[in-house]
């Protein structure tokens, strides 16, 4: 049966490269190469169930021209000598096993580039100071050092080192690649007036900026030939003060649309002169944003040039979205990265018109984190990604011998569990005490902004029922307690019962009733009055605070930390949304009392 989602699955032939239908894996960095650089086996067991799951081209990011100066972390790819190709066709003919197409984002971090990963200063269209290396050298404890500009035999030197490193690719069986030019990395660094200060032709004007990303995408063309499909990586607006902005983004696409066969439209720096945080928000985005962040930007590049081919990225959490994108012509290719990663499944499942059985991502960054440790990719919602060596095949294996087995309760962990019994061919049954599955998701779920865990709840219990349809039982308001177990005779049980709320009993007065746990509130559970002050400044408290504020309620927080801490305790466990709640909180008036500790609750209080 054809799939229902047919602009998505339709076929385009790009320049002799056929792609079956129209899901890019966006660039991402799993560090699962080898110091020096290098594809390793667990890499490509890793990249494996994207590619069997459906997408048309999987793209591994940041890999760099050549370790010795363009590299900005570890464990990324590097492509600055020959003994790469080889490794990279183990990658490349890994795809093609699953008519998917290998790519590499290939990138100069220019100014980005570490001192002490190089050992010298880095290089840039014009010198200066970032507020990254200023960070960095209080870190180090040395004196801050400006990037070099680079001199036009620089210049010519780098560009060719983009055209190698690209044919180096073509010789392991890569038929394309995509240029980062975004995030203020060393192309953007030219093409952006925020770092670009030159006099000569390569600065000034929007058509000089742009003649850097023009002869790299050039040298690639003469070092690959022409059945080589060249898609360059944009910021479609960088969201800065003095940056890039739409309109001078679609101008610089004019002149380099010739030079190119399918720009990516992203947004933001990663060297955002007014904080780190501003990127990752743009980059990606938290659980607080919209949908389809960036899509605006890359409607209004495809209006104004629609013979260009368009790929958009940010947050598209679902093929519905990446249907109506396509179909509406505001892009002609969709990326996804953490939809992905939560579910490498999802193309195949609607190819297949299946996507109630889309296992939702939360937007929570628990796959993105791993970039700052740094350490592999895990997923809060997908248990398979940390399996791909051991499961290269994404399939659990059967039980040797088939067991009755207990799943005592019906949260994420409990559903998951009975899944994968299920799935290696065991009897089961799951106790959950209550009456509704889903644990401690249901109070996650519950403000009307966790519209991604909403949408995780709803699978769980759509993945319950298929369990049911499947042959497991599952006895709501039912205590597992130790005669049941004893009398039905388990061979085996799944202890899946979830976290227990930090409730301080000592303190006097927590037991009144109008004290509430914020999950009961937010769920209707108990009733709360039009003035409320939240306990605790993380992540649950200050979501019950917003949740509160949006009904209309007077609200305060308390912290004990002081304010540095307190913050700091957001960010670590907020997901990715720290900063955001702090920005809503500044303008929604919801105040944050640090140094504050609940010693008594009385009565009238």
């Amino acid at each position: 049966m054809a799939s229902k989602y047919k602009h998505v699955f339709a076929p385009i032939r790009i320049r002799g490269v056929d792609f079956k239908n129209r899901i890019f894996m966006a660039p991402h960095t799993p560090l699962l190469s080898t110091p020096e650089g290098l594809v390793t086996r667990e890499l490509v067991d890793w990249l494996r169930m994207f590619a069997r799951g459906g997408v048309t081209t999987l793209c591994l990011g940041n890999c760099s021209i050549d370790i010795e100066e363009s590299n900005d972390q570890g464990f990324q790819l590097d492509l600055g000598k020959d003994k790469c190709i080889y490794p990279l066709s183990l990658y490349a003919d890994m795809c093609k096993q699953y008519e998917c197409h290998a790519s590499l984002e290939i990138n100069h971090a220019g100014e980005g580039v570490p001192f002490e990963m190089v050992g010298h200063a880095p290089y840039s269209s014009s010198s200066w100071i970032s507020e990254d290396e200023l960070a960095r050298a209080r870190r180090m404890g040395r004196e801050p050092i400006p990037c070099i500009e680079m001199s036009k035999e620089k210049i010519k030197e780098t560009v060719e080192k983009f055209g190698m490193a690209a044919g180096r690719l073509k010789r392991a069986g890569f038929d394309i690649v995509m240029v980062h030019g975004a995030h203020g990395n060393l192309i953007s660094q030219f093409t952006s007036p925020l770092f670009n200060k030159r006099t000569d032709e390569y600065g000034g004007s929007t058509e000089n900026r742009a003649r850097f990303a023009i002869e790299v995408c050039d040298s690639i063309r003469r070092h690959c030939g022409e059945n080589f499909v060249i898609e360059y990586r944009c910021s479609g607006d960088e969201i800065a003060p003095g940056g890039m902005h739409i309109d001078e983004t679609i101008e610089m696409v004019g002149y380099l649309k010739k030079h190119i066969d399918i720009l990516h439209v992203s947004a933001g720096l990663h060297s955002d002169p007014m904080g780190p945080h501003l990127y990752f928000r743009n980059w990606c985005q938290n659980y607080l944003m919209e949908h389809c962040y960036n899509v605006h930007f890359a409607r209004d590049i495809k209006k104004a040039h629609p013979d260009l081919l368009i790929n958009t990225v940010g947050s598209i959490m679902s093929i519905d979205y990446a249907e109506e994108i396509i179909s509406k012509g505001w892009a002609d290719f969709v990326s996804m990265c953490r939809p992905l990663t939560a579910d490498p499944d999802m193309p195949n499942k609607y190819a297949e018109n299946r996507p109630e059985d889309r296992r939702p991502c939360l937007r929570c960054d628990t796959c993105s984190r791993h970039l700052m440790t740094p350490k592999p990719i895990f997923c809060a919602v997908n248990p398979m990604c940390a399996m791909t060596s051991e499961l290269r095949d994404g399939i659990v294996p059967k039980a040797p011998a088939k067991k009755k087995a207990a799943v005592i309760g019906g949260g994420p962990a409990g559903i998951t569990a009975m899944q994968t019994l299920l799935e290696r061919g065991h009897d089961v049954t799951l106790y959950e005490k209550t009456g509704s599955l889903g644990g401690n998701v249901i109070g996650a779920a519950a403000p009307s902004f966790k519209i991604d865990v909403a949408d995780y709840l709803k699978w769980l219990r759509h993945t319950a029922a298929q369990c049911v349809q499947a042959g497991a039982k599952i006895l709501l308001n039912t205590e597992a307690t130790k005669e049941i177990l004893d009398a039905e005779g388990y061979d085996a049980l799944v202890i899946a019962v979830g976290a227990e709320p930090i409730i301080p009993k000592s303190i006097a007065g927590i037991d009144l009733p109008h004290v509430h746990w914020a999950p009961d509130a937010e769920t209707g559970k108990c009733e709360v009055g039009e003035k409320i002050v939240v306990v605790g400044g993380s992540a649950v408290g200050c979501e019950a605070a917003l949740d509160f504020k949006n009904q209309g309620k007077d609200v305060t927080v308390i912290e004990m930390l002081p304010e540095k801490m307190g913050k700091m305790n957001l960010m670590l466990n907020s997901g990715g949304g720290g900063n955001e709640l702090m920005s809503i909180f500044k303008e929604k008036g919801i105040p944050i009392k640090y140094g504050l500790q609940l010693t008594e609750v009385r009565p009238d209080k």
